[in-house]
């Protein structure tokens, strides 16, 4: 085994995996580092996205970005939307293999980065990048670490508490996110911390949870979406041994060509028997209780994501979303997978470990952990340079520019509606690569889209009732300004029609290549309230402001700490190594 030492050598051992971690975020993102946007699918960053209501879900749509837009729409006051879009991917893609590499219990540092590319270069962070996934992104990166500050408050270590708050914060950027970091740290922290931690978690949750619950519409889902988000066999062993391989999401064009090679199968369920061999070498280091916790967190998170894909499982799914209100975060059942990442990429260094073992000459041993470490990026090679260029940075046209100031500098009220009603576009100018419209987080007005998904050209119902309302009176060539609507924003260059009469009853303000903005003559009324109210929002998002500052105070002020102090090892149950 490779072991860190006290000496030069020694400092090349500890530099190894903060080395290892920024060149897979190298690999993984060079192209898309240079300047301007990556816009694909529901990746939408803008060059300063507007502070308004919907951005902490005062709106009628459900909060599925909340709190995500309303911390861009703070950061970008400050940092321009490119740069701080390339931070944020570079930032997942560094913390995801560090935190693993630190969290896994050895003093190998072979040991170490075999669980870094194990963790930071799976089939999951490519189907999510290449699906504009970037918040899930976030949480994966979190695990590792939520699930170490979970371990140092079961061992009663001081000040990890605020730490493991700090350690979710990132993460609860949007619903899933926050659940599956919350599971993470419930499973990581033990029973006897459940109350403390379940209590951070839901007030970190707050400001999705609250306008969750306070929507004046409906949180049911469409029964037709548990199948069409349902995990996807993307080789011939199927849908559950690609979900235990951390893949099988649902999109077929975010799933990387080198998954359909015949082999990925026998390697995945190779990995998988390595792994789960490796938890019991994790079990003596760490406990058996924690260790069981973390085996069955990830069991779990197989078979949320397999669900839709067994006997029965749909048909519970199909019942729960069309009857539990909020159940339709179940209904991409994939993402559940990342639960199961932890254990697999510790068991599996673990178990390379141990092989090792038996190796009586130092290169042979050298050799077993440089191919152990190697063996994710050439099974999964086209995650590398962004796809090989099926991701590439673009600069909106002038357009956007130029609609979003006149809207900001007219003083006349009402929203805007964006045509031809459809929640995705496709443009020459981005590539012809489909990515969420942008006029909601460009725009400085209220913008309603419609949010019909299609999936294999079959459509979902969405949720918003507010595009429901202007679909109806757009379909009945009724009044949009009666129901709140004072601008038409008409989008050139992408799939579907324009109605051209009821163009021909509005003012053009302006003409553009890609862009056209109309405006609604007459009175414009107010719209129908299905947002909640403004302030129970608020006081969730204080609460959970004032849970992160003062955990930040807790955790990393230079208080007195005497015995406090963190020595260079923990130590559980007799067995000691690095703390992380």
């Amino acid at each position: 085994m490779w072991k860190s030492g006290p000496n030069g050598a020694g400092l090349l051992h500890r530099m190894a995996l903060p080395i290892c971690a920024i060149g897979i975020a190298l690999i993984g993102l060079a192209p898309v580092l240079s300047g301007g946007f990556l816009l694909h699918y529901d990746m939408v960053f803008t060059p300063r996205q507007p502070l308004l209501p919907d951005v902490i879900g005062v709106s009628s749509t459900l909060p599925r970005s909340v709190p995500a837009d309303a911390v861009l729409a703070l950061a970008t006051t400050i940092v321009p939307g490119d740069v701080l879009q390339k931070l944020i991917l570079f930032g997942a893609f560094v913390a995801a293999p560090l935190g693993a590499g630190r969290l896994v219990p050895t003093v190998s540092t072979g040991t170490r980065l075999v669980a870094a590319v194990a963790y930071g270069w799976t089939p999951f962070v490519a189907e999510r990048l290449f699906l504009g996934h970037w918040p899930y992104l976030i949480a994966y990166a979190c695990l590792p670490w939520v699930v170490a500050f979970g371990l140092a408050l079961r061992r009663g270590e001081p000040r990890a508490l605020p730490k493991l708050v700090l350690a979710i914060a990132p993460a609860v950027l949007t619903p899933s996110g926050g659940i599956i970091v919350c599971l993470a740290a419930l499973a990581s922290a033990g029973v006897r911390r459940a109350a403390s931690v379940g209590g951070a978690a839901v007030v970190l949750n707050a400001p999705w949870l609250v306008p969750a619950l306070l929507h004046g519409g409906s949180a049911l889902s469409s029964p037709d979406a548990v199948a069409a988000f349902a995990a996807r066999a993307e080789n011939w062993a199927g849908p559950v041994v690609s979900v235990l391989g951390l893949g099988g999401v649902w999109n077929a064009d975010a799933v990387p060509a080198s998954r359909a090679v015949p082999l990925v199968p026998v390697f995945t369920l190779v990995f998988v028997v390595l792994a789960l061999l490796g938890q019991r070498v994790l079990a003596s280091r760490i406990g058996a209780a924690p260790a069981r916790s973390l085996l069955a967190l990830g069991a779990g998170g197989v078979v949320l994501a397999s669900l839709a894909t067994v006997p029965y499982g749909a048909d519970l799914l199909r019942w729960l979303v069309v009857t539990v209100p909020g159940a339709g975060l179940l209904r991409d059942g994939q993402k559940w997978v990342a639960l199961w990442a932890v254990p697999f990429a510790l068991g599996l260094a673990l178990a390379v470990e141990q092989a090792a073992r038996y190796l009586r000459e130092r290169w042979q041993r050298v050799a077993l952990f440089t191919a152990a470490a190697v063996a994710p990026l050439i099974l999964l090679p086209d995650l590398a340079f962004a796809g090989f260029g099926r991701l590439t940075p673009v600069h909106y046209p002038d357009d956007w520019r130029a609609v979003a100031e006149r809207l900001a500098d007219d003083p006349r009220e009402g929203d805007v509606v964006a045509l031809p009603l459809s929640s995705f576009r496709v443009f020459a100018w981005n590539g012809n690569r489909p990515m969420h419209d942008p006029a909601p987080r460009f725009l400085p007005r209220d913008t309603v889209i419609g949010d019909t998904l299609y999936v294999d050209g079959d459509p979902i119902t969405g949720e918003d009732p507010r595009a429901e309302q202007v679909r109806r009176t757009l379909a009945a060539d009724g009044d949009l300004g009666a129901i709140g609507i004072g601008w038409v924003l008409v989008e050139h260059g992408t799939p579907g029609d324009v109605d051209p009469a009821l163009l021909d009853r509005l003012d053009r303000e302006y003409r553009g290549e890609w862009l056209s903005l109309y405006r609604v003559a007459g009175d414009i009324g107010r719209a129908q309230q299905f947002a909640p109210p403004l302030v129970p929002v608020l006081l969730a998002d204080g609460l959970a402001i004032l849970l992160i500052g003062s955990s930040l105070l807790a955790g990393y002020c230079p208080w007195p700490r005497g015995r406090d102090r963190l020595s260079a090892t923990s130590e559980v149950e007799g067995v000691r190594w690095p703390s992380s």
